[in-house]
């Protein structure tokens, strides 16, 4: 139960008993703030979007607000200014909501948005034939812990691994296999050897001017079938698959369609025809683009002068598809932020086919991965591989545990879970839209705000949990849940709902990893003062809360893609 909804629905009816009827609920929502301090409320609404519509100052309006609100859930209210501040009745709050999880469990939270619409998720989509590095972890954890939490919110994800497997830069690579490579070594070490080409090829253009038109030779043979190219194309791109799949299942993160650029080349010659028959198609030196002067925008160029297809063309066919296929109600594109002229380009020519649905298309950008402050380059070899931070990631932890508790079960299980859940977190904490600085000792730090500071609550709720011993003669006493140690926790879990749909709307698992956050914080705070398991006529009141506590933790990091161990 949201009980900040109790609270809207409470000023909303106050509202209307006085025939004001022009202000919504979602405008009470949105005002409705969460005060810097406990003794000022839970809640607290201030005035002043009603001053000019009632015609009174804000701390009028407050005070007359006050005198009208009665609810079981509220305690009571303080008018301070044009604050009403609520206090809500903690006794009848703990009971309901350490109840509904536990009745409820993995599913308290649940919500009924999506009414189980698809929606489709653009996510992770490296390209071929070149390292999986940090540069790519940012898209793939926000895009499958985006997944996870629409499914939350009652949708159906469908996660499309778009993967980079056309363009010009297999000409480039073609032509450096071509003068350099040699098929051993390339068979022996794959994606590293490719690596080295594609460096070696933008090195050697630098001085070599040709080279670059040499590469664009190559792929426009791949584009016309030429058997060579296509054998060397598939050949790296199997490859590529085969070391990409590694990754993914160290990160637990599964995809629903691997359909990459190359997957429309048959389907984009029925979308440049389209734009013909639309008259949206004009000529610019010898190629075609879309024009969008009217949206203060470059042209979207759709075929190039020696009529090789764009991203744009690809991406319009992928669009098309993903609709007839997937029927979507709504599809996210998790891609950097410096994609976001494309991204707008790509909108605005559907809309200009004259499809409403584009509408609900939504590019979610993310800062980038830095290393000292710069951004990772595979062109000039500058990059972080994610599989070797990830198993260093997995050692530090399995040092961690041989250091601290030695006899642990299964210590290689759960120093996979925790080293994995040490970079996805680490990723995730920070505002998508924030640049990250790449730091192996910031990630595998185990202590803070950190992926493995959460499991830990987590394996200590469990521990108590399994510790605990409940006589048959004691009884469930909530009086505990109004003790101030109690409320702070009691009221977290109260906002996990608030919270993923928070997420959802604002595209942003950091809303959830933050409170997390916050309520393992709160825990540990109360597991330092209280003696949770003493035996008196709390301790049942207590376990539930500690049982609670355990399945919203839980939950909340599995939205996140991190895993539970119930020992550490």
């Amino acid at each position: 139960m949201v009980f900040k909804e109790v609270i809207v629905l409470s000023i909303f009816e106050s509202l209307n008993s006085k025939e004001i009827f022009s202000v919504s609920k979602t405008d009470i929502e949105k005002a409705i703030e969460i005060p810097p301090q406990g003794k000022m409320g839970d809640y607290a609404f201030p005035c002043f979007l009603l001053a000019s519509i009632m015609k009174k100052s804000p701390a009028q309006i407050a005070a007359e607000l006050g005198k009208s609100i009665q609810h079981p859930y509220i305690e009571h209210v303080d008018v301070v200014g044009p604050y009403v501040n609520f206090f809500l009745n903690r006794q009848a709050v703990g009971r309901k909501i350490i109840d509904e999880i536990l009745k409820k469990k993995a599913r308290y939270g649940d919500l009924s948005i999506g009414q189980g619409e698809n929606i489709t998720i653009d996510l992770s989509s490296p390209n071929i034939a070149k390292p999986f590095s940090m540069g790519h972890l940012r898209s793939t954890v926000i895009g499958n812990a985006l997944a996870n939490i629409v499914e939350k919110c009652g949708f159906t994800s469908v996660k499309i691994n778009h993967l980079g497997d056309w363009g010009t830069q297999f000409g480039k690579l073609i032509t450096a296999y071509k003068m350099w490579g040699d098929e051993e070594r390339v068979k022996a070490n794959p994606i590293q050897e490719l690596l080295a080409l594609y460096v070696r090829f933008h090195e050697e253009a630098e001085k070599d001017f040709e080279l670059e038109e040499e590469g664009r030779h190559w792929f426009k043979k791949l584009e016309d079938g030429d058997e060579e190219a296509l054998y060397l194309w598939k050949w790296f791109r199997t490859a590529s698959l085969k070391e990409f799949g590694r990754i993914y299942q160290l990160l637990g993160i599964e995809f629903d369609s691997y359909h990459g650029e190359a997957f429309y080349n048959d389907k984009m010659e029925a979308v440049i025809k389209e734009l013909e028959e639309k008259n949206l198609l004009t000529e610019s030196d010898g190629a075609m683009v879309v024009r969008l002067e009217e949206s203060n925008l470059p042209p979207c160029l759709i075929k190039k002068s020696d009529g090789a297809t764009l991203y744009a063309t690809r991406d319009l066919a992928a669009a098309l598809y993903r609709k007839r296929e997937y029927h979507f109600a709504k599809s996210f594109y998790v891609v950097g932020g410096e994609q976001a002229l494309h991204f707008k380009q790509l909108f605005l020519v559907l809309k200009k086919m004259g499809y409403t649905w584009a509408d609900e298309l939504y590019h979610i950008p993310f800062g980038m991965m830095l290393k000292d402050g710069k951004k990772m380059s595979t062109r000039k070899g500058k990059i972080v591989l994610l599989e070797e931070v990830l198993h260093d990631a997995i050692k530090a932890a399995r040092d961690a545990i041989e250091s601290r508790n030695p006899n642990l079960e299964n210590k290689d299980e759960i120093a996979r879970m925790v080293g994995v859940g040490a970079v996805i977190f680490h990723d995730l904490k920070n505002d998508r839209l924030n640049d990250i600085e790449f730091s192996l000792e910031a990630m595998l730090t185990f202590e803070g705000e950190t992926g493995p500071y959460l499991q830990y609550t987590y394996a200590r709720t469990c521990s108590l949990l399994r510790k605990s011993h409940v006589p048959n003669s004691h009884t469930s006493l909530y009086e505990v849940f109004e003790d101030d140690k109690v409320w702070p926790i009691i009221f977290l879990l109260s906002r996990f709902e608030e919270v993923i749909a928070s997420a959802f709307f604002e595209l942003n698992p950091s809303r959830i990893a933050k409170y997390l956050l916050d309520l393992s914080q709160q825990f540990n705070k109360y597991y330092g003062t209280v003696k949770i398991l003493e035996e008196n006529d709390g301790l049942v009141a207590r376990l539930k809360l500690v049982k609670a506590t355990s399945i919203v933790l839980r939950e909340g990091l599995r939205l996140l893609g991190i895993g539970t161990p119930e020992r550490m």
